[in-house]
């Protein structure tokens, strides 16, 4: 079954990264001048354009505004975990992966992936089980992020974060009980962020994996914060004091 992805950004970004859309689904009598540019690459690219109306996009997309717009995406294509390897050490910056130890939620992994993508992550790993996948919702709202941020899926996290660590990376968690605060560690490395599912945090055999444990510290009553909020402030002191 195939995918889509809806709403201009998010279509827009998709065509600009070729991220295999068969066909672009536009709303009959919705205003052509906002769509040009998009109408335009698709064209460019060789990509059919086909006007429905309005109700057979809602049938389409009926969870999420779709704008008048609909890209139809071929099956998406996760990463090799070695290519994210490769990508993350081979950059002419500091290794920068993030790891999502089981996150269900898909609305949370597509905000946590349009974050990722804005702070310059390099690529994000999921487990293949008990996590949510990309999906059209994903896409939505990541807002265009997931055509920008390779994705790979593995098996097991826990033997992964080994691979990991044995190619030079640190590997860092985080989680709210830990005394070092993201404000206090040495960022300047290559290293793996890993972020713990939502209500559990990380799994105990994620965590004895870690090198080290940061905390985001807390000055209100609420003691939790969403995934994407909580990987936003810590990218961003990241990012801070790399100087990139």
């Amino acid at each position: 079954m195939h995918q889509v992805v809806t709403g201009i950004n998010a279509v827009k970004e998709n065509l600009r990264k070729d991220k295999g859309i068969v066909e672009l689904l536009i709303a009959r009598g919705r205003k052509i001048e906002r769509l040009r540019e998009i109408m335009d690459m698709a064209r460019e690219k060789r990509i059919p354009v086909r006007f429905k109306d309005r109700l057979y996009l809602d049938n389409i997309s009926p969870d999420f505004s779709h704008q008048g717009v609909i890209a139809i995406l071929s099956n998406y294509s996760y990463f090799h975990l070695e290519d994210l390897v490769k990508i993350s050490l081979d950059s002419k910056k500091k290794g920068f992966l993030l790891v999502a130890d089981h996150i269900t939620d898909t609305g949370n992994l597509g905000s946590l992936i349009r974050t990722a993508e804005f702070f310059g992550v390099q690529g994000l790993i999921l487990p293949k089980d008990r996590s949510a996948s990309i999906t059209d919702t994903v896409h939505k709202r990541s807002a265009g992020g997931s055509a920008y941020l390779p994705v790979a899926r593995v098996i097991n996290v826990a033997r992964t974060l080994e691979q990991l660590a044995d190619k030079g990376l640190w590997i860092v968690g985080a989680a709210g009980e830990s005394k070092t605060n993201i404000y206090e560690f040495d960022w300047n490395r290559d290293l793996v962020l890993v972020l713990g599912s939502e209500g559990k945090g990380l799994s105990r055999v994620v965590r004895d994996h870690c090198h080290h444990l940061v905390s985001i510290p807390r000055f209100g009553h609420l003691d939790s914060l969403n995934v994407s909020v909580a990987a936003g402030i810590i990218l961003s002191e990241i990012v801070r004091q790399r100087g990139n």
